[in-house]
């Protein structure tokens, strides 16, 4: 395609939201917002709030009022499920006509600059970037021995069970190529917990989707507490293991 001079013309920025799914954040979340805004400054921001009890969602509210920046909205559940918010932010991107969806974990574990490494992975042709510890460059840092064998249990688990071309199936920090998703059946909302982030990268593995992982380093979380713990793990690992 060539601009009004007759010269090619660069391809058109790809419109991108960014989903972070909340559950009482508020001591986290005004710095997140701050980090995806500058690391994406073009990018729209959705933050899924599973009704916290801390005022999560107003914190949110007042951020983008404060900032003037029409780019941020939140939209509160009254469910409880990290699965369902997912598929929340899911739909709206699909909804919304984007052309990528990126997800994070809204306590700053995750770091909001790594973003455009995920964004330049899909728009150089993978349908999936996976935000991943477990290649060459990832890392994990804070973390003490328990949940570090919860994870790779998990990931075990995940990749001998489903057979995924991935090494970091458990982990949410991913960006999505929006017209993939739009071929999922989203309505189908099986499991609402943590194995929602293994089931859709099962769904786009049965569907073709090209997958990449991008290395990160994963940084325990400072403020607040994880809502992953040992049961969790266990109903997750479990959940997997049916899938197939």
């Amino acid at each position: 395609m060539a601009d009004a001079n007759g010269l090619p013309s660069s391809p058109a920025a790809p419109r991108v939201l960014v989903g972070v799914c909340t559950y009482n954040e508020v001591g986290n979340i005004r710095e997140m917002l701050r980090q995806i805004t500058q690391a994406l400054p073009t990018a729209d921001i959705l933050v899924v709030d599973d009704n916290s009890p801390d005022g999560t969602a107003a914190a949110v509210r007042d951020y983008a009022s404060q900032t003037g920046l029409t780019s941020v909205k939140c939209h509160v559940r009254e469910q409880r499920g990290l699965g369902g918010a997912i598929l929340t932010a899911m739909a709206a991107a699909i909804e919304g006509g984007y052309d990528l969806f990126c997800n994070l974990d809204g306590d700053l574990s995750h770091s909001p600059a790594d973003l455009p490494r995920l964004v330049d992975a899909v728009v150089a042709g993978a349908d999936v970037a996976v935000g991943s510890r477990y290649v060459a460059g990832g890392k994990i840092i804070g973390w003490p021995l328990r949940r570090k064998w919860m994870s790779h249990c998990i990931n075990a688990i995940t990749r001998r069970r489903l057979g995924l071309p991935v090494r970091d199936a458990s982990g949410s920090f991913r960006c999505y190529r929006v017209s993939r998703l739009a071929q999922l059946d989203l309505s189908d909302r099986s499991y609402e917990g943590y194995a929602f982030i293994q089931e859709v990268l099962l769904r786009l593995h049965h569907a073709g989707a090209k997958f990449t992982e991008v290395p990160i380093t994963f940084t325990e979380r400072i403020e607040g507490k994880s809502k992953l713990n040992l049961s969790e793990a266990i109903r997750s690992g479990w959940t997997v293991f049916r899938m197939k």
